[in-house]
């Protein structure tokens, strides 16, 4: 799959903004990049063409030799998080350049993708919101699953059986968010609407992926 560049950015958190008529359009604002070039790969070296980059400088201690080897390739500084982009072409890339919120418009559609926060161990209504029992005096099945399975055929649960379990702390992309607005000073990006992750988390934001979706 080809996917176009995107960028690495941690998630500050949503208010509201006001367009021209007025109106409240509720945005989560990112403080993306710059990113680092860090490796370039090519068809005829790997196979494939894609660039990684890299995000959020750390002190040279919070990375192990391996790390701080590859990041002196390109004589880029100690870097957090890298991560790879596969693309048609590399050539208008090199190491150690810096990518920045520019590579967006206003209006574009992105995709945005992070780790949703995490709720801990979950019963049935919260987790996959299943309607409660009843409540009068007497009922025990207040908040129960009901059956689970027949006991003679098959005489167990099948995998995948949605019941109470641990909710949130996944990977999570939401498509097809608008950007509503950029500040190249500041390395903002305001995206409408929620994206996943509570403050402070790793957030990645690329071109939205329209192939074989209706726009």
């Amino acid at each position: 799959m080809i996917v176009s560049v995107g960028i690495l950015g941690t998630k500050l958190g949503m208010t509201q903004i006001f367009d021209e008529e007025g109106r409240s359009i509720p945005v989560t604002v990112v403080q993306a990049g710059p990113c680092t070039v860090t490796q370039i790969k090519t068809a005829e070296t790997d196979g494939y063409n894609s660039i990684q980059i890299g995000y959020k400088e750390v002190a040279q201690k919070a990375l192990n030799k391996p790390e701080l080897g590859h990041l002196a390739k390109s004589e880029a500084s100690p870097l957090r998080h890298l991560r790879e982009y596969r693309l048609k072409s590399t050539v208008d890339f090199q190491l150690g350049q810096q990518i920045g919120v520019d590579i967006f418009e206003p209006d574009q559609l992105v995709d945005v993708t992070g780790t949703s926060i995490g709720r801990g161990f979950a019963g049935y209504q919260k987790r996959h919101n299943f309607k409660r029992g009843p409540m009068s005096h007497g009922s025990k099945n207040h908040r129960q699953p009901g059956s689970t399975g027949a006991g003679t055929t098959p005489g167990r649960v099948y995998p995948g059986k949605r019941m109470a379990g641990r909710l949130g702390g996944s990977r999570v992309t939401i498509r097809k968010l608008r950007v509503v607005k950029i500040d190249s000073e500041r390395n903002l990006l305001l995206i409408g609407g929620a994206i996943p992750g509570k403050p402070g988390s790793l957030i990645n934001v690329s071109p939205a992926n329209l192939v074989g979706r209706s726009k």
